[in-house]
């Protein structure tokens, strides 16, 4: 798989503009694709998938997946891949994984790895090192994985070595990541040969939807999870991963959501297309949100549509169940009228960066007035946007939010923007500005 990242400057400056209006295609989800991606790896049986995503967080599982021995192949130069299942283990028993700074890729492998056990060392960018894997780490270890920690203990890297997995209940907690749970669904069949397995949530489960998802591909590889609620998950035993033979992903919905922000908040219409009322995805719903700021939302089966009614208004609200699309309610915060409110946010602080940090602090350089405590935000905007060079943290989705505030909203003027580091959307959109720049007419440089 070709190397993701475009040939950026350092800097992109974008200019104000007073109206957009298009049609914009969108790339696949991240989510979808790496599930997909060790789904078809662990099957029987072999994967076309169509559409997969082209970014460095799908390359990195791709790598990971050469290194443990899978064989896949790309159909020239389309985003279809073909990958022939291991049948619930990996050829290699022995390999150095890199992992970047891809969340979807690093938990649910780990698990994997855990339960089928062998010599691995796992690690990534100097970021992934401070994001938290260690309620992941105890579910496994407390049934007989061995993983260590030779960095920090309750983080990245690790030395994943073989154990001796007596999985018949495992506990985890649910209230930092969703993908804590996701990894032990995904390598519970791995494990439940003999008896079943069943996975209880400790606490609050954040991040629902992106368990649908999982559940959602789970069974499109042939493996059912009966739950009780959010709160117990069983695998029944003798259940084996078998390939669906084809498979499609989904365009990316958080991906979506700069789009149809877009529209809700200068003119529109704008049109996303490869998600829509069928959609798998939880942060489908983000349409809802901009419908109560004030949105007109039209969808189909496989697309959304949002376009301006008039001066957006500011909402207070939860956001436990979208919080990555949710960063994209705070900028359009900037054109509502009041203050709005980001309610259940706390898992901003363990993303690509502290989320709620960066978000405050390149919103207040545009004027804003932000208030931030451990898991919530508030944005009054100011009476005009101030232009600012924004400084991104190498997180792909700084970069993409902030590309609205050039836009001509209803409320307020858009404002010149110099946006740092702009190649960091390569993890999930390497296209998003030129994309981006395509509903507002102009030309990328």
């Amino acid at each position: 798989m070709k190397e993701q990242s475009k040939s950026y400057p350092h800097f992109l400056d974008l200019h104000p503009v007073m109206k957009v209006q298009g049609t914009v295609r969108l790339p696949g989800s991240k989510s979808i694709s790496n599930r997909i991606l060790l789904l078809a790896a662990l099957s029987k049986g072999t994967t076309q998938i169509h559409d997969l995503l082209a970014s460095d967080d799908t390359m990195v599982m791709l790598n990971a997946l050469h290194s443990l021995g899978v064989h896949w192949t790309q159909e020239g130069e389309t985003q279809n891949y073909t990958v022939v299942g291991a049948a619930g283990h990996f050829p290699h028993h022995q390999a150095d994984l890199f992992m970047g700074n891809a969340g979807t890729a690093i938990r649910p492998l780990v698990a994997a790895l855990a339960v089928l056990g062998g010599d691995y060392t796992v690690h990534g960018v100097p970021r992934m090192h401070e994001r938290p894997i260690g309620d992941l780490v105890d579910a496994l270890n407390a049934v007989g994985a061995q993983i260590d920690y030779t960095g920090n203990p309750g983080y990245p890297p690790l030395h994943i070595k073989r154990g001796h997995i007596h999985a018949q209940k495992m506990q985890v907690k649910g209230n930092v990541s969703s993908q804590f749970l996701t990894a032990l669904l995904m390598a519970s069949p791995l494990a439940a040969q003999q008896a079943d397995v069943v996975i209880e949530v400790v606490g609050e489960l954040i991040s629902k939807p992106y368990i649908e998802i999982t559940l959602n591909l789970m069974a499109r590889f042939g493996v059912q999870v009966e739950r009780d609620g959010w709160q117990s998950f069983t695998i029944k035993a003798g259940q084996h991963y078998v390939s669906p033979g084809e498979i499609y992903v989904e365009g990316d919905a958080s991906s979506a959501s700069y789009f149809l922000a877009a529209g809700a908040i200068a003119g529109g219409p704008i049109r996303v297309e490869g998600v829509g009322k069928s959609s798998i995805q939880g942060d489908v719903r983000f349409s809802e949100a901009l419908e109560k700021m004030g949105a007109k939302i039209t969808m189909g089966d496989n697309w959304i549509e949002a376009e301006t009614t008039g001066a957006l208004k500011a909402i207070d609200m939860d956001f436990n169940h979208i919080p990555d699309a949710a960063m994209t309610i705070a900028i359009a915060a900037l054109y509502a009228e009041g203050t709005t409110t980001l309610r259940n946010i706390e898992s901003w602080r363990v993303k690509e960066t502290d989320r709620i940090v960066a978000m405050a602090t390149e919103l207040r350089k545009l004027g804003a007035i932000v208030e931030e405590g451990q898991d919530f935000m508030k944005v009054t905007p100011p009476t005009a946007l101030v232009p600012a060079t924004i400084d991104t943290y190498d997180d792909h989705r700084m970069a993409m939010c902030f590309s609205l505030a050039t836009l001509d909203g209803v409320a307020r003027r858009g404002a010149a923007m110099r946006i740092n580091d702009p190649k960091c959307v390569a993890k999930t959109f390497p296209d998003f500005f030129e994309a981006f720049v395509k509903i507002k007419h102009e030309d990328l440089f």
